[in-house]
């Protein structure tokens, strides 16, 4: 019996190699349960995990009326579990990709091999001795599939492995992880010894010039059915999912290239093997797409993979292969010319090619050396480190420890190279702000952290320093490293390190607490604490500054850690985090909190959960004033971690509030609706009052536009706002003996508190959100009985029209709310018609006029490109012209209410005529004649003028009404131009009257 099919029978001991000849339809209820559960869109358990159950419960082994352990049955019961778990993994399509991450090795070999056995792969015979396409397509599938699961298993178990920490040692546990552990060595045993076949099944499989079919539910439902229902449909060619034979190939030469370049390190020769391999899947992704749906390779590692075999193989004829970085590097860590090694570090810190993880592996390689014997690299360790931290404070990083520790002996030679470096690394005619200010603010720390002030004239007088930092600045940093020193000695060598300061020494403490205040350093604030806290155990320096404020949930688990050192750090470097947050130094802030949360993990599950919230924040903090802000989505990980804080469920973790606000406010302006609206999970949605406004948000604004019987989320979120705006009234009898009646504003029934809905709402940056909170606002506005002027808005009409108890409502809250939030709209997106016609509708009601008019001129000009084109008829409607009427009228300019009176869909003669008849008028009056375009108003004039003996204003009229273009004889079109021409004269010149 070969190697592999004694794999197979050790792991599944028996098993049906043929259906079953009884009929299975008395199990096909549950059946169609499993296809409705894998249908849902996040199905609980997940499908990976229902694989391992069904495979679980079916090699249970039984137990005999002797006590006596027996192998599992191949009953009914098992088979059905067996393909179970098949179709879930045909549900999943096969994918080795999610099939490898989620199930261990001893159940994917079982699942495996049960595919092969439900394939009719002949037992006991050898893979490699089987001509593949003699093969029905399903099994030669099941064989491929087979053979790739054991070439990937045996180059992934030569990966390194991250030790997973252990928790409280139980034994049941302790002995099934052991079982598993030695089951799994005892199939990468059988795995490698079958390697070399494997290896040639998949060789062979290259030479495959057809499409391959995989088992699907319906086939392997087909295989389940009695034998005479079956037709043979299973063996044709065209049963199952269709694999192309590119796909095919693709997969095959990447896992062909992944073995040989694993072999490659004991045979050097495969390494040629490998880079054929992985040149002609590249090939074959761009033949095929990388958007595949059967073909997934990761391409940045195949990208790795063809590097390395570059690096790896000589081929005289790629020169350009040749001439790249890494093979650079790797010629001279092989020849050992570390001189140019630093050269080409120093160059890439201006191109950023290298990644930063290869430098480090390379600085670490070095590293190894000199702690080997070799001195002479410790100078070459020390500026590849800075070549490294360089690159690192460019790219936003924080700063590596292992330059600290170089540089806590800094000598002039040291800092003349840091300066080259910097000084190489920024181009400053091209460069960015950004990365100007990362790099001032690197080399102003730099200074900080030097005790020789020698040293620190060194870098304060150089050339880059004097150009990224303003003079005050220069001045400033100058002063504070003299005023911190007692004595100014230039001549005197500088203190090594902190450490070496004798107990007895004359040291100002006053002037290391005011470095402590100063300093954003991280290490730098370590080494100040400890200095301080070795000079007196008597004091609580995190109480030194006022400034320094951490939440009070916080601040009662922080203060409760018993070493002073460790208490006084964490405080002050979340403290300092917190501030570098508020002010927007998020460069700053990510290394305090980063600093923090290395040192928390060691003691303090429950601070490192706070600290990674805090990070948390200051991602989506990071991301909104950077690339949010220019409109670009933020990366999958991000709105990851966001869904993963709102569903954390750590008990006694402290929480602050404002981190689920962001969440979910970050959630509605990146139009996460889909998941508010349907996946989020129902007890949070109970608990938490901003997920619950956030969903019906989101439910609101997904429905939008839509017909009237589909709002019911609409009426929902309506009866949430109403119930936040409602107040609790009391009676109270005064001393008369009258009862009065005492409404408490805050003291409220809903959710959440008014003012906190204010503040969530004015985090909100998505247009069709703000539109949607702010028309349910209006609709509040307008409902009260004793309101005169109602306000439009859009979306208006979704919301309910009446409120049971207008009583319990405050609307002067709902006044001033309406009014800041069009204002914050308005910072938003001040070309936003809707919210200026909301802004204008505001001002009218208030008998504001001039203002009114201001805003609805404005509505007008962002929608019609200052009036060069038609103002849409959604914008100016009746009811705007009119309201801009009754504005001009109220300012007194009588003319231009003649002129607006022409805008309705039916023009106002009686306002227009007895708007004209007032003599009284603010406005240019004659001056605007020529605005006027209706015949009618405009004979109205020349009659008034005559009638009055105004003979200079009735020749204008005349001279208007006689131009050739306002005659009724002329096509509609022709009249409508010029009626277009002087609305647009007009409103230009209103404009210009009211901006």
């Amino acid at each position: 019996m070969s190697a592999e099919a004694a794999d197979r029978e050790a792991a599944t001991s028996s098993r049906p190699c043929t259906p079953p000849q009884t009929s299975w339809f008395e199990f096909l209820l549950e059946e169609e349960l499993l296809e409705q559960h894998l249908r849902k869109p996040s199905p609980d358990p997940p499908p990976v995990q229902l694989i391992v159950q069904f495979l679980e419960q079916a090699s249970k082994p039984s137990v005999n009326e002797q006590n006596q352990v027996q192998p599992p049955p191949d009953n009914k019961r098992n088979r059905i579990l067996k393909l179970l778990a098949l179709k879930v993994a045909a549900h999943l399509k096969w994918d080795l990709d999610v099939l490898e991450k989620s199930l261990s090795v001893p159940v994917l070999n079982m699942l495996l091999n049960e595919l092969l056995c439900i394939s009719k792969v002949p037992p006991g015979t050898k893979h490699v001795d089987v001509d593949l396409s003699s093969l029905p397509p399903t099994t030669a599938m099941a064989i491929l599939l087979y053979n790739r699961w054991a070439i990937r298993t045996i180059v992934k178990s030569s990966f390194p492995v991250k030790q997973v920490k252990p928790g409280p040692p139980q034994l049941n546990v302790m002995n099934q992880m052991q079982q598993e552990k030695e089951l799994t060595e005892n199939i990468l045993k059988v795995l490698k010894e079958q390697a070399a076949d494997s290896i040639l099944v998949l060789e062979a499989a290259l030479k495959l010039d057809k499409d391959l079919y995989v088992h699907t539910i319906r086939t392997l439902d087909l295989l389940a059915m009695e034998p005479g229902m079956v037709n043979g449909e299973t063996e044709s060619s065209t049963a199952g999912l269709k694999i192309s034979a590119e796909e095919i190939q693709c997969q095959v030469c990447y896992d062909l290239g992944a073995i040989y370049f694993q072999q490659g390190a004991t045979n050097a020769a495969l390494h040629e093997n490998a880079k054929e391999k992985f040149f002609k899947t590249r090939e074959l992704i761009a033949k095929i797409g990388s958007s595949s749906l059967h073909c997934t390779i990761d391409e940045k590692r195949l990208a790795g993979y063809c590097q390395a075999c570059g690096v790896l193989t000589s081929s005289d004829d790629d020169a350009s292969q040749q001439a790249t970085p890494y093979n650079q590097i790797h010629n001279c860590m092989k020849s050992g010319n570390y001189q140019d090694l630093v050269k080409i570090f120093l160059e890439d810190n201006l191109a950023l090619s290298l990644p930063v993880q290869f430098r480090q592996s390379v600085l670490r390689e070095l590293f190894q050396k000199a702690q080997q014997g070799n001195d002479a690299l410790d100078e070459i360790c020390f500026k590849i480190c800075v070549c490294n931290t360089v690159c690192d404070v460019l790219q936003g990083q924080i700063i590596d420890i292992l330059f600290c520790q170089l540089f806590l002996k800094p000598n002039k030679e040291k800092i003349d190279f840091l300066l080259e470096v910097c000084s190489r690394s920024i181009n400053l005619e091209t460069a960015s702000e950004s990365l100007k200010r990362k790099m001032a603010a690197f080399l102003k720390n730099l200074c900080l952290g030097l005790e020789d002030l020698q040293l620190v004239f060194m870098i304060s007088s150089h050339e880059l320093f004097i150009k990224l930092l303003k003079d005050d600045e220069r001045k400033l940093l100058v002063d504070q490293m003299r005023k911190r020193s007692v004595r100014i000695n230039l001549s005197t060598k500088p203190v090594t390190s902190f450490y070496d300061i004798p107990a007895s020494a004359s040291v100002n403490i006053g002037q290391l607490e005011h470095q402590l205040i100063l300093s954003v350093d991280p290490w730098r604030i370590r080494q100040i604490l400890i200095e301080l806290h070795g000079m007196t155990s008597e004091r609580q320096f995190w109480t030194i500054s006022n400034k320094w404020e951490v939440p009070n949930v916080y601040g009662n688990v922080i203060l409760g850690i018993k070493d002073n050192l460790t208490r006084d750090l964490v405080y002050i470097l979340m403290a300092k985090g917190l501030h570098c947050c508020a002010i927007k130094d998020f460069v700053h802030a990510k290394q305090l909190f980063a600093a923090c949360l290395e040192l928390v993990t060691e003691f303090s599950p429950k601070l490192r959960q706070v600290m990674l919230n805090e990070m948390l924040l200051l991602d989506i903090y990071t991301h909104e004033a950077g690339a949010g802000a220019a409109g670009e989505r933020p990366p999958s990980d991000l709105i990851s971690r966001v869904r993963g804080y709102l569903e954390m469920r750590v008990p006694d973790i402290p929480l602050r509030q404002v981190i689920a606000e962001e969440c979910v406010a970050f959630l509605l302006n990146w139009r996460e609706n889909e998941y508010l609206t349907m996946q989020v999970p129902l007890p949070l949605v109970q608990t938490n009052p901003y997920v619950k406004l956030g969903q019906l948000l989101a439910a609101t604004c997904k429905e939008l536009p839509g017909p009237k019987e589909s709002r019911r989320t609409a009426k929902d979120l309506w009866e949430v706002v109403v119930q936040i705006c409602s107040v609790s009234n009391q009676h109270k009898r005064g001393n008369d003996g009258r009862v009065s009646l005492i409404k408490h504003r805050e003291s409220t029934l809903g959710i959440m508190y008014r003012s906190e809905l204010l503040s969530f709402i004015k985090k909100l940056r998505e247009p069709l959100v703000l539109t949607t909170i702010l028309s349910l606002f209006v609709k509040l506005h307008n409902v009260r009985e004793d309101i005169v002027n109602d306000i439009t808005a859009e979306y208006i009409s979704i919301w309910p029209s009446s409120i049971p108890n207008l009583q319990s409502v405050d609307f002067e809250a709902v006044a001033v709310t309406v009014k800041e939030l069009v204002n914050y709209a308005l910072t938003i997106n001040s070309n936003n018609h809707f919210w200026l016609i909301i802004q204008a509708d505001i001002y009218f009601a208030t008998n504001q006029y001039s203002a009114a008019l201001h805003y609805y001129l404005q509505a007008g000009a962002v929608c019609s490109d200052f009036f060069n084109k038609m103002v849409p008829p959604d914008v100016f409607t009746d009811q705007v012209i009119k309201r801009m009427i009754k504005c001009c009228s109220l300012l007194n300019c009588h003319t231009q209410v003649a002129i607006l009176c022409q805008f309705l869909r039916e023009v106002d003669y009686k306002t227009a005529f007895k708007a004209l008849q007032e003599q009284n008028s603010h406005d240019a009056m004659d001056s605007y004649y020529e605005y006027i375009w209706d015949v009618t108003i405009l004979e109205y004039l020349t009659y008034l003028h005559h009638k009055r003996g105004e003979t200079d204003k009735r020749q204008i009229a005349i001279k208007a009404i006689g131009q050739t273009e306002l005659n009724a004889s002329n096509p509609e079109e022709v009249l409508q131009l010029a009626a277009q021409r002087r609305k647009k004269k007009f409103l230009q010149a209103m404009a210009k009257l009211y901006f």
